[in-house]
């Protein structure tokens, strides 16, 4: 029986097709979840995708943090459950205090969408294995929220202990603090990055099938355990 992933859909979320077609082109079975619906259905590991969930009125992801399913999120996280945030889902999952950091608006206060090439610089994580130290991975960046920002001491905190998991390969053009793309909690269950791995699963539909791996790393981790 294949293991079950959990794709959070919230009132304007864009991205939850994709991802969903992302977990079960990895080998692994797409589970929808509605967020007024703290049900999780039994799900291995959740993705919050990306999109522009309602609410964004304070910050982005702000009012989304306190959605029902996010509460179930919060508990099944605490117990270990691997939790991937992408884009807004990133937001929330700071937002919601699961990873560091803030997200807030782009360097120049304009949309950006274009393929980048980043850097990865953890493979330990329950979505990273896939992938070796340093590799170059090229997804696409479409945000306006996308400037990952956090506090210097949380900075050197994360730096020093490995945290960061993808880093721009280039200047974020986004401002993102030290070119951070996406960070990890501790033990690496938890990673929220701002580009798409999503929309890189195939050469034919995206600029590279480099996101992928992100997806079929999980489905390694969750076989394994």
């Amino acid at each position: 029986m294949s293991p079950r992933v959990g794709v959070i859909t919230f009132p304007g979320t864009l991205d939850d097709v994709d991802a969903a077609r992302a977990v079960s082109r990895a080998g692994a079975e797409a589970v929808s979840l509605w967020h007024a619906d703290a049900d999780l259905r039994g799900v291995h590991a959740v993705i919050v995708p990306g999109g522009f969930s309602y609410g964004d009125y304070l910050r982005a992801g702000a009012i989304a943090r306190f959605a029902p399913v996010m509460g179930s999120v919060i508990e099944a996280a605490g117990k270990g459950m691997p939790v991937l945030g992408i884009c807004n889902g990133f937001q929330i999952l700071c937002e919601a205090g699961l990873l560091p950091g803030a997200l807030t608006r782009n360097a120049g206060l304009r949309f950006i969408c274009r393929d980048l090439w980043l850097r990865v610089e953890n493979t330990a994580t329950a979505w990273s294995t896939g992938y070796t130290a340093d590799q170059r991975i090229l997804v696409p960046l479409k945000s306006v929220d996308g400037c990952y920002t956090a506090a210097p001491r949380t900075l050197d905190e994360l730096e020093a202990d490995g945290r960061v998991v993808f880093r721009y390969d280039s200047p974020a053009p986004n401002g993102a603090s030290r070119d951070i793309a996406g960070v990890c909690s501790r033990g690496g269950r938890i990673v929220g990055l701002m580009p798409h791995p999503e929309h890189a699963i195939d050469p034919d539909t995206g600029p590279s099938a480099d996101g992928l791996t992100i997806f079929t790393s999980l489905l390694t981790q969750l076989i394994r355990s």
